[in-house]
């Protein structure tokens, strides 16, 4: 007969059975992420908007008393504009940003809805602007994102 082995290791129930848990799992956790991406986007876009480029301008206003001008635009955080006495930037350490959906920010100075400083904002996930979806520096009544 054959002689008894002492090899041990799982078999073939054992393993299916290891495998069927972690789908099981895997199956009541992907739900709850799913959503997620798309929440984070907006978080993201939100902190630009109302922290990390807002610092930024407020650094560039601090230093040149005026905002960059809407024709300067984000780049003036970056490279020196012409106008611009006493720049002491680059006042973003990388690149201008682009929202989370690969679209520019877009900044006018003065603002429409802040005429004494800037409007920033993103057209959110469809890339035009309205909808409900806009992350904007201002108060809108109707906004999510306040």
């Amino acid at each position: 007969m054959f002689p008894k082995s002492d090899k041990k290791g799982f078999t073939f129930i054992e393993l299916l059975l290891v495998i069927i848990i972690i789908g099981v799992l895997a199956a009541m956790a992907i739900p709850r992420f799913a959503g997620k991406s798309e929440e984070a986007k907006r978080a993201v876009a939100r902190a630009d908007v109302e922290a990390n480029i807002a610092i930024a301008l407020d650094l560039f206003e601090l230093d040149n008393g005026r905002y960059p001008t809407t024709e300067e635009g984000l780049a003036a955080l970056r490279t020196k504009p012409s106008e611009a006495v006493n720049w002491n930037g680059p006042y973003l350490k990388k690149r201008v940003p682009v929202d989370p959906w690969k679209h520019p920010y877009i900044y006018l100075s003065p603002g429409i809805h802040n005429p004494e400083d800037y409007d920033l904002y993103s057209y959110g996930p469809d890339g035009v602007e309205g909808g409900g979806d806009d992350i904007v520096n201002w108060e809108e009544s109707s906004s999510k994102d306040k």
